[in-house]
């Protein structure tokens, strides 16, 4: 099973003098980078919900809102009376103005509006944590759906190489023959005597120095090992990561071990099938 870590959740709470929503993004990233953004009534609780999402999202670069609606005529800020009659009083002894007028200027000065902190009932706080949950459930649901087009891409991927192998694997025996033929030949051109018992034991230490049998069977496991761990519960990008790696380092052996053309064009295909696969595992959680 593959997750994405491009997603998008969001989850909406309707409260009786307020909306709250709530917005989860999520792009590919290393690690975990989660970037929170909520009004500063929320700031106590910032711990406890990066716990929430680095405990459910593991990896991404997450962006995590909480936006406020008020819908009710319901305000923190209230006019401070005292002080702003006490302006306007000092005000009358140094302009002339009507009590509008120096009213407008009074509410200006510093004290004249008061803000009372408000403080997180447990209740909404409770109902907050719900819809938070819901919307990682929901960004989890969209990691799943582009989990699957990745896992259909790897798997086809993951084939073609495997086909390509059983091209190698039956050209090898035509290879080594070219091999012997081009050394033999290019022995015989120098119209040299050899001793051919001698001949024969280099030319059999050179052509084992580019035998590829374990390369072949090593490639083939790790292929299996990669569509065993996508079928798997659990989905794990990086260890997705580490076996292309072992992937790569025998396709890069068998082309260099090759010493044919028609082979190394093989190898080239391998290569180009890997390389699509490599991208894509940079968003695979």
């Amino acid at each position: 099973m593959i997750y994405s870590m491009t997603g998008y959740g969001k989850s909406v709470l309707q409260l009786p003098t307020k909306k709250i929503t709530i917005e989860l993004k999520s792009l590919n990233s290393k690690n975990l980078d989660l970037n929170a953004r909520m009004p500063s009534i929320y700031r106590e609780k910032e711990l406890a919900i990066r716990k929430l999402l680095a405990d459910k999202l593991v990896r991404g670069k997450v962006d995590f809102s909480i936006y406020v609606e008020a819908t009710a005529e319901d305000t923190s800020t209230q006019i401070n009376t005292p002080v702003v009659k006490q302006y306007i009083n000092q005000l009358k002894n140094v302009v002339d103005g009507s009590d509008i007028e120096l009213l407008k200027m009074a509410v200006r000065f510093p004290d004249a509006l008061n803000t009372v902190r408000e403080e997180i009932d447990d209740n909404e706080w409770k109902a907050i944590q719900t819809e938070i949950n819901n919307a990682v459930t929901a960004l989890n649901m969209y990691r799943l759906d582009e989990g699957k087009v990745l896992e259909d891409d790897f798997k086809k991927r993951i084939i073609t190489i495997g086909e390509i192998l059983e091209q190698v694997i039956a050209m090898d025996p035509e290879r080594v023959e070219g091999v012997r033929e081009r050394l033999t030949k290019g022995v015989e051109e120098l119209k040299e005597k050899y001793d051919e018992n001698r001949f024969e034991q280099e030319l059999v230490y050179y052509i084992e120095k580019f035998d590829i049998t374990e390369e072949k069977v090593r490639l083939k496991n790790h292929l299996d090992y990669f569509t065993e761990s996508i079928n798997s519960q659990d989905s794990n990008g990086k260890k997705l990561g580490f076996i292309s790696q072992e992937i790569g380092r025998e396709i890069n052996t068998i082309g260099s071990k090759s010493n044919y053309a028609p082979m190394q064009q093989l190898v080239v295909q391998m290569k180009d099938e890997l390389e699509k696969i490599k991208e894509q595992l940079l968003n695979a959680l």
